[in-house]
């Protein structure tokens, strides 16, 4: 099995040292790059093309947000995940709104980092507990309060308030009792319907406050 690649923005040289010595030493992930500054990640990470991004957003110079905006053009495919401190609502919104599909705070238990990784190289959206409470209670408007998706089914709306809770296709699949197949041709109806191509674009039309 491919080791899932990992690079590392942290300008904090113990969490970073830390980081890298966990992801290193599980079977299954290698840290490919380790950067101090979000200004070595803009150089660096294109280069290595790794798989995920565990971001600061407290960095000197160039904050992580900018940073992830950045490299979304750079490196498309890699797949990036804020591990902060911060719990600030328009921190955590403005680094989801940028590419970020991903939040977690620092003192997340190491396995717990792990877990995250792999859930998010396989398609999820990992957060911690107190940053996923408060993304929940932004969508507690229901969804028809936004004019960009009256035009979607009662089905649409329920499957994008899943995907805005960070569900995977299988597990809101087994949350509706419908196939993944049929999750996956929703999600393609929503995108078309709301003229988006991500999943974070179509939560930015959907909810005016994200």
């Amino acid at each position: 099995m491919k080791p899932i690649k990992v690079a590392i923005v942290e300008d904090n040289r113990e969490i970073r040292e830390g980081l890298a010595l966990l992801i290193n030493g599980s079977p299954n992930f290698q840290c490919v790059l380790a950067c101090a500054s979000a200004e070595a990640a803009l150089i660096e990470i294109p280069r290595h093309q790794p798989d995920v991004v565990l971001m600061d957003i407290g960095l000197p110079g160039i904050s992580g947000i900018e940073c992830i905006r950045r490299l979304k053009e750079l490196a498309p495919k890699t797949q990036m995940m804020m591990l902060t401190v911060f719990e600030d609502h328009d921190k955590i919104f403005q680094s989801l709104a940028v590419g970020a599909s991903g939040y977690l705070i620092k003192k997340t238990p190491p396995v717990k980092v792990l877990e995250a990784i792999q859930e998010l190289y396989n398609g999820g959206s990992p957060m911690s507990n107190q940053i996923a409470r408060r993304v929940v209670q932004v969508f507690q408007t229901p969804v028809r309060s936004s004019e960009a998706v009256e035009r979607l089914s009662e089905r649409e709306q329920e499957i994008l308030t899943h995907l805005a809770q960070g569900f995977l296709y299988k597990e809101i699949a087994e949350a509706l009792g419908i196939s993944t197949d049929t999750v996956r041709t929703h999600v393609r109806n929503i995108y078309e319907k709301l003229h988006v191509h991500t999943r974070t674009g179509a939560l930015l039309k959907a909810f005016p406050k994200f």
